[in-house]
């Protein structure tokens, strides 16, 4: 299951943030890709908002996760940028158990896992488009992934 979504503005990506904030509060593993700076910290942080995450939401680029408890749902934000390909096979494990139970997972830089996330999850895909916009597409692995993208279509 594919959905692709443009947003021209800020107010579209909180839009669009907002509406997939209520489609995971039950838990949802979710890999992010884009270049540097194409938004997916930021998308993040707004989906972090929209969960009621009290907490200042910032990039794990130094730090590999950052928590954050104050929300409706626990959210674990991973980035794999700064790890070598061993250094992602140590915490693959750990990976798995974040994609377990009712909290929300954001992988950054997923494609440094060398496919090691086989499990379930939602890959979002964040590029510039030539007007500065942003487009998002969404890619379901998993019967449960798969309601959540077709709902966000709807």
């Amino acid at each position: 299951m594919k959905y692709e979504k443009i947003c021209n503005t800020l107010e579209d990506t909180k839009e669009l943030a907002a509406r997939f904030a209520k489609l995971i509060q039950n838990g949802c593993f979710i890999n992010l890709y884009g270049e540097i700076g194409a938004g997916k910290t930021a998308f993040v942080k707004l989906v972090a908002d929209a969960l009621d995450v009290k907490e200042k939401v910032t990039s794990p680029s130094f730090v590999i996760l950052n928590e954050y408890h104050t929300g409706s749902v626990p959210i674990y934000h991973f980035d794999l940028y700064r790890l070598e390909n061993e250094g992602v096979k140590t915490i693959v494990d750990e990976l798995r158990e974040y994609s377990e139970g009712k909290q929300v997972t954001f992988v950054e830089w997923a494609e440094f896992s060398q496919d090691e996330i086989p499990f379930n999850h939602i890959k979002i895909n964040v590029t510039y488009e030539d007007d500065d916009s942003r487009k998002y597409s969404f890619i379901a692995s998993g019967c449960d992934n798969i309601k959540i993208v077709e709902e966000l279509k709807q």
